[in-house]
């Protein structure tokens, strides 16, 4: 942001001239000292501001300091809301937020730390620290509220927030109205008593009204301070003082409109005509308004209407920059409207230059916006695209995005590329392909040799590269691996030299294809390059949540060690850089709790989920968050909690996306190996039916998982009834399974095999054939000491056959541990209907805290998704989560078990 934005904002505001003094008023906000919120909530024109002013200039000589900050729309993302309210601090209180400030360029913003850091120096303040935030429902929105509340629920003692808002903001104010902590004032408090409208009237207005007559208008504005003012401003040498009272209705939707043009008929057309000019601007000052009015004066005409009491406010202490009061703003546009229709597009056109040229682009888009001229709008927005993305703005972007007309978005084929992006995170992948059409048509219709019509942006010129990454990952998405495979390479052609991140892309998504066919070997070579290609970029989140695909691909071929060392490795690099890769942080963490959990290590494993979930709080929600809830089923699972699994499961297929990487784990697989672990048959029957799998199927990596879990299927209805289930196609979908693992260099996955053929061959009582086949899984496996879950996890028949195995030699040092390992967690697990051990209790997040706490009140789910200003869908999600956690089925069975664990 340019200078001017930032000097309107840190100062606090004058009282205004003839102000009425109000005790009653002033002794709530005294109260604020013992609250850590005082929230003045109210709609417009009932004197919040004023209010406020005037309070401060009463205890201006008191031991304290004040940070002041008025709000606009513009301020609405995290980054430059916190940055505003750390520099008001600083101005407020010498030496607080210098830290803070340091971390506010970094990506993505890292709210919690920078408010930690604040905390932390306001603590050590002199003094009795107040910070006012003004017109705060501009700003009111999720992202800025988690951090309010945040900062509210740590605020020292002596520090203390006061809010100024037309609408109630998005904060848990029930929990704070039952603790004691927030003070309030509202409308009804703010209205003038009819002794304050009097005072007001007779006293700062001058008017000398007979009593009758300050009833009467008291009556009927309802103590409504705007009202009353523009009253009192028509009244100003009007004889039938009475008449206008009596024809004064406070209730008649057109009194504002009314009042106002009777003050605008009572000013020089000059005045009058740069109240309507001016109107369009949300902020004003000299240059800006000569620009818009095409005047000389605007510097002038602004001292001029201060003076005049004409509803401005000024934003900062040099009197450069003011504001109007909303609702008079508002009227004036309505008159303007009215009157000069043909005026409006070109005064939205002139803001919008000027904006322009003062490098603040958010403002100029929305004058071009407001002007109609959406093809310079997109022009713009092309400009800014660059700075959007490298700031992580991307939801300003898509706000652009959803007011401009579709056709304007088609024609710019950067807007048509980031458009397709954006639905494609969202999951729509039917609207993402039409998006690159366009963008190719556009690119493609501009004569060779001539300059194309956009912004000359880098963007621009990796755009086929771009659309070739982005049709790649499309089909992707969509399990097409020989699309993949064309639009990758195709990308790789189109990018330019310098274009590590599109060559990491294209590189990244050879590898998922070539993981896709099972091709390992094939696919670790490639993605390694394109991590190494996005290192090289300097994009550290995607190269750190890439470790992760990675690792997996090392899991595939067999290779624990390997994929547990990049797992460390990229997790000191994230640590040097702290919250701002708190996202890929999690999912390192994540991983390598799987790792752990497969080793036999539930502790270590429990402890990496433990630092994910927190981890996760502090950074967006990402396609890969179902991933710990997998991570927690299979700790369920080995703790010999089902049931839990089998929830956890259930939760994370709702998280679950398609997305940019192969699904050769689909959940449902998962879900259906617990079954049959369990003896539910007919549940794993079912899937098997719905999944359309077969012994008969040909090997296909994208549906090992399918494949195996369908032998173990069939491995135990073999059991159940010898005579009725031939298990001779799944030995022989085994022998296509294994062959095609050999061949891809898939050491993990022929393991896994050897080991269902060995219970196979022994479920058909063929013990000598699983002794050999059991031997060879455990001698070929590179790494068989990190594999214990996979053998322990197929029960009573695998633990009979290790024993066997180890008496005949076979097995060694392995087969005796886990045997080991089987009777440890067997003794540690609970008997049927019995409830986990307290180790196994999964923590509560703490949001879920939060939602566990309103369970134990009287409000509604609707009122607590009202509450935590969350929608009712995502409560019912928290709910669900609770309810699997703390093992129980309904609200008041969540409650009773908290109190037992002492989490109320």
């Amino acid at each position: 942001m340019a200078y001017p934005v930032i000097a309107t904002k840190l100062y606090v505001p004058r009282p205004r001239r003839g102000l009425v003094a109000r005790p009653r008023l002033s002794e709530l906000l005294r109260r604020g000292a013992e609250s850590s919120l005082t929230l003045v909530s109210a709609p417009a024109g009932f004197g919040k501001t004023t209010l406020l002013a005037g309070w401060l200039a009463e205890v201006s000589g008191e031991d304290h300091c004040v940070a002041w900050l008025s709000l606009d729309q513009a301020d609405s993302e995290p980054a430059v809301f916190w940055t505003y309210v750390v520099t008001a601090l600083q101005t407020a209180v010498p030496g607080v937020g210098s830290t803070a400030l340091e971390l506010t360029g970094t990506s993505p913003f890292p709210t919690e730390r920078v408010l930690t850091t604040v905390l932390n120096e306001l603590a050590a303040a002199p003094a009795a620290v107040w910070l006012v935030l003004d017109d705060y429902h501009l700003v009111d929105g999720h992202d800025v509220g988690e951090g309010m509340a945040f900062l509210l629920e740590h605020l020292p003692p002596h520090v203390h927030v006061v809010i100024s808002t037309r609408a109630d903001p998005s904060l848990p104010l029930s929990r704070w109205r039952v603790r004691g902590e927030l003070v309030e004032i509202r409308a009804a408090e703010l209205r003038f008593t009819p002794e304050e409208a009097a005072a007001y009237l007779n006293g700062a207005a001058g008017l000398d009204l007979a009593a009758g007559d300050v009833a009467a208008l008291e009556e009927r504005t309802e103590g409504w301070i705007a009202a009353l003012q523009l009253a009192a401003l028509s009244l100003q040498g009007r004889d039938d003082v009475a008449g206008f009272i009596a024809r004064f209705a406070g209730n008649d939707r057109y009194v504002v409109d009314y009042l106002v043009e009777e003050v605008l008929q009572h000013q020089p057309e000059p005045v009058r005509g740069f109240l309507l000019q001016s109107a369009v601007l949300d902020r004003l000052t000299g240059p800006l308004c000569d620009a818009v009015t095409g005047r000389d004066d605007g510097g002038q005409m602004l001292m001029v209407l201060e003076r005049a009491n004409l509803f401005l406010v000024p934003l900062d202490e040099r009197r450069e920059w003011y504001r109007y009061h909303h609702l008079f703003a508002d009227v004036l546009r309505a008159r303007l409207l009215s009157e000069r229709p043909e005026q409006v597009p070109l005064l939205h056109q002139r803001a919008s230059r000027w904006f322009e040229a003062n490098n603040l682009p958010a403002e100029a888009i929305r004058h071009t916006m407001a002007a109609g001229d959406f093809d310079h709008a997109a022009h713009l927005m092309e400009l800014a695209v660059p700075t959007i993305r490298r700031n992580r703005q991307d939801a300003m972007l898509l706000g652009w995005l959803r007011e401009l007309p579709d056709d304007a978005v088609r024609r710019s084929p950067v807007l048509s590329v980031f458009s397709g992006f954006m639905l494609m995170v969202s999951g729509d992948l039917d609207q993402v392909g039409p998006r690159l059409d366009d963008a190719e048509r556009a690119l493609a219709a501009v004569p060779a040799g001539e300059v194309p019509p956009w912004a000359d942006t880098e963007a621009l010129q990796s755009l086929p590269s771009t659309i070739a990454v982005y049709r790649a990952s499309l089909a992707q998405a969509r399990g097409d691996v020989a699309g993949t495979v064309e639009h990758a390479r195709r990308a790789l052609d189109l990018a330019r030299p310098g274009d590590h991140l599109g060559r990491g892309a294209a590189a990244g998504f050879l590898g998922l294809a070539a993981w896709a066919k099972g091709d390992v070997a094939a696919a670790l070579e490639t993605f390694t390059q394109a991590v190494a290609s996005l290192h090289a970029a300097g994009n550290l989140v995607d190269e750190l949540s890439s470790t992760v695909v990675l690792a997996d691909m090392w899991l595939a071929a067999g290779r624990p060690g390997k994929a547990r060392r990049l797992y460390r490795s990229a997790l000191q690099r994230a640590e040097a850089h702290g919250e701002s890769v708190a996202r890929a942080t999690a999912e390192l963490h994540v991983g390598l709790a799987e790792i752990d959990c497969q080793a036999g290590d539930l502790g270590s494993a429990r402890r990496h989920l433990d630092t994910a979930a927190v981890f996760a709080e502090r950074a967006p929600v990402t396609e890969s968050r179902y991933r710990w809830f997998v991570a927690m089923a299979l700790i369920a699972r080995a703790e010999g909690a089902p049931e839990k699994a089998v929830n956890l499961l259930d939760e994370a297929e709702t998280l679950y996306q398609r997305g940019f990487f192969p699904d050769v784990r689909p959940i449902a697989a998962m879900r259906a190996r617990v079954w049959i672990a369990q003896g539910k048959i007919p549940e794993a029957d079912e899937w098997a039916r719905e999944r359309g799998v077969s012994a008969t199927d040909q090997a296909s990596y994208l549906r090992e998982s399918d494949h195996l879990t369908l032998v173990r299927l069939l491995i135990a209805q073999h059991r159940t009834d010898p005579g009725g289930i031939a298990i001779g196609p799944a030995a022989r979908l085994l022998d296509r399974l294994l062959e095609a693992a050999g061949a891809s260099g898939r050491a993990g996955s022929a393991m896994e095999i050897r080991m269902l053929q060995a219970l196979a061959q022994d479920a058909q009582g063929h013990r000598t054939q699983a002794r050999e086949a059991l031997g060879r899984a455990l001698a070929e496996a590179p790494e068989p000491g990190d594999y214990v879950r996979l053998f322990l996890d197929e029960g009573t028949p695998m633990m009979e056959l290790l024993r066997d195995a180890t008496r005949h030699g076979i097995g060694g040092d392995h087969a005796r541990r886990l045997l080991s390992l089987g009777a440890s967690v067997q003794a540690q697990s609970p008997g049927p209907g019995e409830r986990p051990p307290p180790s196994s209790v999964v923590p509560l997040s703490k949001r879920e805290l939060q939602v566990l706490r309103l369970l134990d009140s009287e409000l509604s789910g609707p009122q607590i998704a009202v509450e935590l200003f969350i929608s009712h869908n995502t409560l019912r999600t928290h709910t669900k989560h609770i309810f699997t956690k703390l093992d129980v089925t309904d609200r008041r069975g969540a409650v009773r078990r908290a109190r037992e664990r002492g989490l109320l």
